[in-house]
């Protein structure tokens, strides 16, 4: 709980204070102000706001404090006091769950005038016209700092989960999520609901990839590169309004947001943690906060030994004969990442901010694959062949970004204006040997040999810069207003080499390629809210424009795609029932713009047996999605939320085969290509459950049901069949004796139709691609499970230090197990995936709250008061 004490010392001078009965008239004059959270700046809504006046007590012969008046906080923060006596003593009390206490000294402005005239007019010398203009004193935006002690309080006996559920949007709160300690965000998305994670970190909401973002920003990083103590929380928006981003198409936003505070003095964290495969990481992070500076900065370095295993059956069916292949795999890929992040705020005063950061990092990795192979070619008398094939590959990548952010706030809470620039940049440099060396087959009598080098490099960077404005009409109307421009760059070689005899390299310019792109994204939006007693609205209109250039300097290939002018609306309308329930209706219209791996038009041969290439004349997708949903908030605390929602996608940008004959062996081959289909339609039921069901045991649980269909008139491609599919997550969080936690979480996938585009197939290639995913929009993804578990001990004062202990698939039970087809092949995968992992973690929280701040600035109030008795001038300032 906060209590906030603001003094207001108003007191006249000499006799004139006390000369109550000399006909002078009482003059009285008003406060007002807003409360404001000091880390968002959003209001503070039905905090107590109380006026008290310093009176002398008769019986006890003392002075103390006597409520004058108070008030509730309006849902803006904004509070008022009129008919205030302009002379005596005040103090402004403010008390709000969840902040802690705070002072800050205010008064009434007006000045001395010791003119011989104005001393002669009973008024004490204070100058009159002064005094007119002080009477309505505004005293700005109060700031409320975070009672952490009250709210880790809180979040144990109600909140454990650290999870927050809203209609628009769900926080998960990342400090309570054990099992991901020392991991990466990939660890954490497995614990946040509405989200599905596979072997290979690829992350679906609702069966599609969301759109990532860090701090609301977009990145060039992959989640696989975000250390999860980098981490405060995780925002999910399933149907974001016209303010965000139109592009992500089919499914909704994922927003990390990474850790910052801004608490007086210094505070931060040391980490370290070892896992069972003999990997060593760990970081720190530290915030320095004193006047107007707040600094801060983080570091975190991750090594990883990744192993993978795996098994494809695959028969195709073109030429003569068909063949069939079975092909096993293992990888295993060792390497590290180094993770910096730093940021500089600037608090100019209580309405403008200054904040300028970074974040730098890299890393490298050495995967090697070695696969069996063994094809049979289905003659009337069957024929087979065997390969072995070992890819030795090694890797690093960089990443750098900067943003820069001014933010100004109007005396009105709520109402701002911010402008943001952010650059990211990064580059990869992989080289890989492949080597395959044939048998014949049963005997296994070397045949041959053949080597290939394949070479990559590439650069990406990303512009943004973009600003907002937000200006609360009225306590119940809001508007919202921006614009946006994106620009992204890429740079990608891809060069391959043979091996003479000799064993010498030797360039091979048909199956290498450069390619470079360019795409700029322009926008601008509107965003009207209203609140009418329990109903509210809101309607907004954003606006985009794009376009895209595609280069391939060696091939002498060049074209230019000018996307359309198009609008993207939103409508919400909701509804508050009583006894804290509410309903919500809304809808959203969104693009989904090709990528550049999608609209290459060179023919990658890297892989033989998965040849593929990109489609310059893919057209944008675009996703209508309406989302019904219902919250119910119980007296305990405990929050359901159920969410039925329907997308319809036109032009859906999905996967497709075709034949041709290969330059080089003239012989058929298949190549995997994209195409926009017909339509896609997506309709499901999502419930969201967080209950404490004792003191010491919460309970998060997730059930999404749902069931998808896509449209292709193709008489080549055969038709997917429509099923219902269903994915449910727990997670429970158990509060020990003695300072121990234990969380034990699991999650359940049903079979599921193949996600359309290949998003969430082949992810970070754990076999360096060969075949570790569907090559077609046809097909379905087995049933998989898994169970995560973590134990933690907090110990030294405050809870100061922790150890904790996480294991992730206890039962080695999650897997990839993907069937697909196409009018030229039918393949079964199954691949496995880095199970069975133990970490165990050390982290040490320190800080001081640096009280002397406050000391030196009641030493300097206590001196103004003392002036104020001796020179009579009133005392206190202001913000």
């Amino acid at each position: 709980m906060i209590a906030g004490s603001l003094l207001v010392q108003a007191q006249m001078p000499g006799n004139f204070g006390g000369n109550r009965n000399n006909g002078a008239q009482q003059i009285n004059g008003s406060f007002y102000g807003k409360l404001v959270d000091s880390k968002s700046n959003k209001p503070v809504p039905f905090a107590s706001v109380e006026l008290l006046q310093n009176k002398y007590d008769t019986a006890t012969k003392k002075n103390q404090d006597v409520v004058l008046t108070g008030m509730l906080t309006r849902a803006n923060g904004d509070f008022n006091f009129d008919n205030v006596p302009l002379f005596g003593k005040y103090k402004l009390h403010i008390t709000a769950i969840g902040f802690k206490e705070v002072t800050r000294p205010i008064a009434f402005d007006f000045k001395m005038n010791n003119s011989p005239g104005n001393m002669n007019n009973n008024n004490g010398g204070f100058d009159a016209g002064s005094i007119a203009g002080a009477l309505s004193k505004d005293i700005g935006n109060i700031k409320l700092d975070v009672d952490e002690k009250v709210l880790e309080n809180v979040t144990v006996t109600s909140s454990k989960s650290g999870l927050q559920l809203a209609i628009d949007k769900k926080v998960f709160n990342v400090d309570k999520d054990i099992t991901s300690t020392g991991g990466t965000a990939v660890d954490v998305m497995r614990n946040v609901p509405s989200l599905n994670v596979d072997i290979d970190g690829n992350v679906t909401l609702r069966n599609n990839a969301p759109q990532i973002l860090v701090d609301g920003r977009p990145t060039t990083l992959t989640l696989d590169q975000i250390p999860s103590d980098a981490i405060e929380s995780v925002e999910i928006i399933t149907n974001p309004s016209a303010k965000y981003d139109a592009s992500g198409g089919t499914s909704g936003i994922l927003n990390i947001i990474l850790k910052k505070n801004r608490k007086v003095g210094y505070n931060g964290s040391l980490r370290v943690n070892a896992d069972s495969r003999g990997k060593v990481g760990g970081g720190g992070d530290i915030n320095l906060r004193q006047g107007k500076i707040n600094f801060s900065a983080s570091a975190n370095y991750f090594p990883r030994k990744s192993i993978s295993t795996g098994t494809t059956d695959r028969l195709t069916m073109i030429g003569n004969p068909n063949t069939r292949l079975l092909q096993t795999d293992k990888n295993t890929s060792n390497g590290a990442f180094k993770f910096f992040r730093t940021g500089l705020d600037f608090l100019a005063d209580n309405r403008n901010t200054f904040s300028i950061g970074g974040n730098l990092g890299g890393g490298s990795f050495k995967p090697y694959t070695l696969s069996e192979i063994l094809i049979d070619s289905l003659y009337p008398v069957v024929t087979s062949s065997f390969n072995d094939r070992a890819s030795n590959s090694s890797g690093n990548f960089r990443f750098k970004g900067g943003q820069f952010s001014y933010k100004h706030n109007f005396p009105k809470a709520g109402h701002d204006l911010t402008a943001d620039l952010n650059y990211n940049a990064s580059t990869n440099d992989n080289n890989n040997m492949i080597v395959t060396d044939y048998y014949t087959y049963p005997g296994k009598l070397m045949t041959g040999s053949f080597s290939q080098k394949q070479a990559m490099t590439g650069k990406r960077s990303n512009l943004v810069i973009q600003s907002d404005y937000t200006n609360p009409l009225s306590d119940n109307s809001k508007l919202e207003a921006g614009v946006r421009a994106s620009i992204q760059n890429s740079d990608n070689k891809n060069s391959f080499y043979f091996f003479d005899p000799s064993n010498n390299p030797i360039y091979n310019p048909l199956l290498s390629t450069n390619y470079v792109s360019k795409q700029n994204v322009y926008a601008a939006y509107t965003t009207f809210s209203n609140q009418f007693k329990n109903f509210g609205y809101q309607v907004g209109l954003r606006v985009e424009s794009s376009n895209y250039e595609g280069h391939l300097p060696d091939k002498g290939q060049d074209f230019k795609i000018n996307f359309p002018l198009s609008l993207f609306p939103s409508f919400f309308v909701s509804q508050k029932l009583g006894n804290d329930q509410t309903v919500q209706l809304n809808y959203t219209r969104r693009i989904n713009r090709p990528g550049p791996w999608q609209l290459n038009p060179f023919t990658d041969y890297s892989d033989s047996l998965n040849i593929s290439r990109g489609n310059p004349n893919l057209k944008p997708e675009f996703t209508n999605s309406a989302e019904l949903s219902y919250e119910k908030v119980f007296k305990n605390r405990d929050n359901f939320l159920a969410s039925v929602y329907f997308k319809n996608t036109n032009d859906l940008i999905t996967r497709y085969q075709v034949t041709e004959t290969d330059v080089i062996t003239h012989k058929e081959m298949l190549v995997n290509s994209y195409i926009n289909a017909n339509s896609s339609y997506v309709t499901g039921l999502e419930l969201i459950s967080k209950n404490k069901i004792t003191r010491w045991w919460d309970l998060t649980s997730n059930l999404n049901l749902y069931t998808s269909k896509i449209d292709i008139d193709d008489p080549n491609q055969p038709k997917q069949g429509q099923f219902m599919s269903w994915f449910g997550k727990i997670n429970n969080s158990f509060k020990l004796p003695a300072n121990f936690t234990i969380q034990l979480s699991g999650d359940y996938q049903s079979k599921t139709i193949l996600p359309p585009g290949g998003s969430g197939s082949g992810g970070r290639g754990g076999f360096g691609g060969w075949f570790g995913g569907p090559t077609a929009s046809q097909g379905y993804v087995r049933a998989t499970y898994g169970v995560d578990a973590a134990i933690k001990y907090d110990f030294l004062k405050e809870k100061r230090a922790s150890v904790s202990l996480n294991v992730n698939d206890i039962f080695r039970t999650r897997k990839q197990d993907v069937y697909s087809e196409s009018a030229y092949f039918i393949q079964n995968s199954f691949r496995r995936r880095d199970a069975q992992i133990f970490r165990l973690n050390f982290s040490w929280r320190f800080g001081k709250f640096d009280a002397s701040l406050f000391k030196r600035k009641n030493m300097k109030n206590q001196d103004n008061n003392g002036m104020d008795n001796m020179n009579m001038q009133m005392g206190g300032g202001g913000n």
